[in-house]
């Protein structure tokens, strides 16, 4: 009878205590899901948190705040497409903002890393990223020229509209060599129903002329030149379409127009070597040697390096 008591009785203590067990491995796992959901929950919403300020940094223009949290973020969230967008968009932003063209190209690279890999996480189609990534690639340098011409043309082609991509279109088909291309897209740039800017850069105006010299289009090459040199207020831009002025007049057999813009440039500035080496050419072409002489020996005595003027002399 004791014995079979005691069987029982533990029998029954055994039964209340795995019954106790499993009580507690129950509380213990609601538990842990209450602590996952209000974790998940926490997190989420700081997420939504991080990425409004992240939108209000970039929208405030605060690009190396927006860069640094958004590198931030990516660290725990590698394959996010808003983040890596921001992340893009303020490294670009960045990179323009560099003195040092070290600097510029390490944002640059981040930029196009960053946006590439948005691409691929998320089949965009509004152009903006393209847009960016054209303008990056075109920043990047020459070798990426194609690049920056295959990006530009799909943020075109996705209506995306910014007023200045005709213009990088343009410089970036030059780039490749691809004249009537360049002259094409520069005509967009110009166009004012295309282009918000009310007059055109110096920079462009010499770079259509530019495709149009390489064109062998002089007449409309110089029509360029010439207002560039009214309406640029860079002087060195001046001396850069007048020198190409005089080449196109020189060639045109306009040799008095070409010695007047020489010399306009000296006026200036009577210091420019290469100013002083092509009225020697023109003076030689004359067969006044005399001074064509020494409009050489001025280019060499300004700059010792002018190979031109240094064969011109014999040394």
């Amino acid at each position: 009878m004791v014995n079979e008591y005691s069987r029982s009785d533990y029998s029954t203590r055994l039964h209340r205590q795995q019954a106790f067990q499993s009580a507690l491995l129950v509380i213990f796992i609601v538990i842990i899901i209450a602590l996952l959901s209000l974790f998940f929950i926490e997190w989420r919403n700081r997420l939504g948190n991080n990425q409004a300020d992240l939108l209000q940094l970039w929208e405030s223009g605060a690009y190396s705040e927006a860069f640094a949290l958004s590198g931030e973020l990516l660290e725990s969230k590698p394959m996010d497409h808003f983040l890596l967008t921001i992340h893009g968009f303020a490294a670009y932003e960045l990179a323009l903002a560099q003195i040092n063209n070290m600097d510029t190209q390490i944002y640059i690279d981040e930029c196009i890393w960053s946006l590439r890999k948005a691409m691929l996480v998320e089949d965009t189609k509004d152009g903006r990223i393209q847009y960016v990534l054209g303008k990056a690639y075109y920043n990047k340098g020459l070798a990426y020229a194609d690049m920056a011409v295959k990006f530009l043309e799909e943020a075109r082609e996705a209506s995306f509209n910014a007023g200045d991509i005709p213009e990088y279109l343009g410089l970036s088909y030059a780039n490749l060599q691809d004249y009537r291309n360049s002259v094409a897209a520069f005509s967009l740039a110009l166009d004012p129903s295309e282009n918000t800017t009310s007059y055109p850069s110096d920079l462009l105006l010499l770079s259509i002329a530019h495709s149009y010299i390489e064109l062998e289009d002089l007449t409309t090459a110089r029509a360029y030149l010439i207002r560039c040199v009214e309406t640029s207020r860079d002087s060195r831009k001046v001396v850069v379409a007048r020198l190409l002025l005089g080449d196109i007049l020189n060639k045109s057999g306009d040799a008095r127009g070409a010695e007047q813009e020489y010399l306009a440039i000296l006026s200036e500035d009577s210091e420019n070597a290469e100013a002083h080496y092509q009225l020697g050419e023109l003076y030689a072409a004359s067969n006044d040697t005399t001074r064509a002489r020494a409009e050489w020996r001025k280019a060499v005595r300004i700059d010792s390096a002018h190979k031109a003027a240094r064969a011109r002399l014999n040394i």
